[in-house]
């Protein structure tokens, strides 16, 4: 808090944008919430993602890919961005292995240093299974792209819509507290924005704007010949924004499972999240030659993989056994009530 305070004061205009105080807060090298040796992911951390259910979601995807490689020509190579403590890639690595003997080459991409140990606890770091700490880090790569919760963790700049115009939420400091302050919008890069992706907005209502989203979809577009990218979030179509209940926009926090609905109390401490946009996102792709293919629910594609090859027959009565376990979370991955309800996964191609 104290480290935020200090460099809001010693900006000129004594404020920054919710995009700034958000790459403050979470990719700070020393501060930031993603960067810390903090446990994020999983019971004992702040929030919880498909991948770290089972592994029967590594593992699904990865029979997945085997069948589009073949079906497409495409090389047995994969680059997992935003790789975290690596219980994907060991899934997908592991199941590879089951399927065929064709080697694999894994690039996992990943700014954090502490995620970057949690993966060499995991997995054996080879010449065919690499560490990067940047998109731009990868060689000219054919295969698939993958990401699971990568683009809801992007810093967003805050507008809001009023009768005057629109306006820009920044956030300044008053007696020791982080506050908003609104400014007539002068950013034209979000006034671009808000234009190509036909974005409507009520009276009082705020979004958030993703411009470091098409930073990240036009690094990975460079890097990819040919090949898959698989995009697994959380958002919302231009239908869903201008719906009453998104009024406020969805930016928010999490702590120990918990949402915050004040992310300004506690900088570096918390999860920061918000909903992509899915018609800019598969706009801004096709713009950079990510052609869409097609969108699902997350349980449905899940089923269209073959999540239930990984099913097991079991006569053990030990509801935690390992089979047991697995058909559990195969479960909770594909019902109505389950985390897949909330997510969506996007396809898109280049050059197939």
């Amino acid at each position: 808090m104290s480290y935020v305070h200090d460099y809001i004061l010693n900006k000129n205009d004594r404020k920054i944008s919710y995009a700034e105080f958000m790459e403050l807060c979470l990719y700070h090298p020393q501060y930031g919430y993603y960067m810390s040796n903090k446990e994020k992911i999983g019971p004992s951390g702040d929030f919880i993602t498909s991948s770290n259910i089972a592994d029967v979601y590594g593992k699904t995807i990865a029979g997945w890919y085997y069948k589009e490689a073949n079906k497409h020509g495409l090389p047995a190579q994969i680059c997992e961005i935003g790789a975290g403590n690596g219980r994907f890639a060991k899934a997908f690595i592991d199941e590879w292995s089951t399927i065929t003997n064709e080697p694999l080459h894994y690039f996992l991409i990943d700014g954090s240093l502490n995620h970057l140990e949690k993966q060499k606890e995991l997995l054996p770091i080879t010449a065919n299974i690499k560490q990067l700490s940047d998109v731009n880090q990868l060689p000219p790569f054919s295969g698939l792209i993958f990401s699971n919760e990568l683009f809801d963790a992007l810093p967003v700049h805050v507008i809001e819509k009023q009768e005057s115009g629109i306006f820009e939420v920044m956030i300044t400091v008053c007696e020791d507290k982080l506050i908003e302050e609104k400014i007539p919008l002068k950013n034209q890069s979000i006034a671009d924005f808000v234009l190509q992706s036909k974005l409507s907005l009520a009276n009082g209502q705020r979004i958030e704007i993703p411009l470091a989203m098409e930073e990240v979809i036009s690094k990975i577009a460079k890097s990819l010949i040919r090949g898959l990218v698989l995009t697994v979030d959380y958002g919302y179509t231009n239908l869903e924004w201008a719906q009453p209940q998104r009024h406020s926009g969805s930016l928010r926090g999490y702590h120990g499972h918990q949402m915050v609905y004040n992310i300004l109390q506690t900088p570096g401490k918390i999860d920061i999240t918000t909903h992509i946009h899915f018609d800019s996102f598969i706009r801004i792709g096709e713009e950079h030659q990510l052609l869409m293919m097609n969108k699902w629910r997350q349980d449905e594609f899940l089923l269209h993989a073959g999540i239930f090859d990984q099913l097991q027959n079991h006569k053990d009565q030990n509801p935690f056994s390992e089979a047991g376990k697995r058909n559990r979370a195969i479960r909770s991955l594909i019902m109505s009530s389950g985390i897949s309800q909330a997510f969506h996964v996007i396809l898109q191609e280049k050059n197939i």
